[in-house]
């Protein structure tokens, strides 16, 4: 309540306000047409003539289709799928094998891990993806260890972190060949390994 009192009003409602005053005025005895000069010359469009304007507006608004057959098999489209959230995965090289994985790439000295998590979305090959990420701290970590052939005294594993980020601008549309997909979250298991797919299911919400 005290929100209520103590709140600003908007231009929109100060310019109800002020026509209200000004037809006022134009309705009393003593009203002398000298004092609207400055609106004389010009057509008087009222806040109320603007509400029913935009009224008509979205009666007359007919919203696209979130349904389409073609764009909703393209994988590769950002616009696919319109009623659901997508997660973006990219074909990396792991080892001896190709796999498809969250964006990631390999922390640098003297980066921040957000950092590190811009790079990897930027870098992506054939993409030119802007994106807002949520927050400086990971939503989640994933743990694995090496192959023994790859292990070393001081190094038996390894973590990669994740962040949360919302497409701002996909750029131009992909390639059909492009090594990224754009899926739901009831798809994932169809490309990402168990062990993986445990993890990232844990902070990725169905909205």
């Amino acid at each position: 309540m005290m929100e209520l009192e103590k709140s600003l009003l908007a231009d929109h409602e100060l310019r109800l306000l002020e026509d209200a005053e000004r037809m006022s005025r134009k309705q009393a005895a003593d009203y002398d047409s000298d004092e609207e000069d400055d609106h004389r010359h010009q057509e008087t469009v009222l806040a109320q003539d603007l509400e029913d304007s935009w009224e008509q507006k979205l009666k007359s608004f007919q919203p696209a289709p979130r349904v389409r057959g073609d764009v909703d098999k393209d994988l590769t489209s950002v616009e696919r799928c319109l009623a659901d959230s997508l997660v973006l995965l990219s074909k990396q090289q792991v080892g001896g094998s190709e796999m498809w994985l969250l964006p990631q790439t390999q922390w640098q000295e003297g980066e921040t891990l957000r950092q590190t998590a811009e790079r990897a979305l930027a870098s992506l090959p054939g993409a030119s993806f802007k994106a807002t990420f949520l927050g400086n701290a990971p939503c989640g970590v994933y743990k694995y260890k090496l192959p023994k052939a790859v292990r070393t005294e001081g190094s038996i594993g390894t973590k990669v972190f994740f962040f949360k980020a919302v497409l701002s601008d996909s750029g131009p549309s992909a390639a059909p060949n492009a090594p990224f997909l754009w899926v739901k979250k009831s798809e994932l298991q169809r490309y990402l390994k168990p062990a993986y797919m445990m993890k990232v299911d844990r902070f990725i919400l169905s909205l």
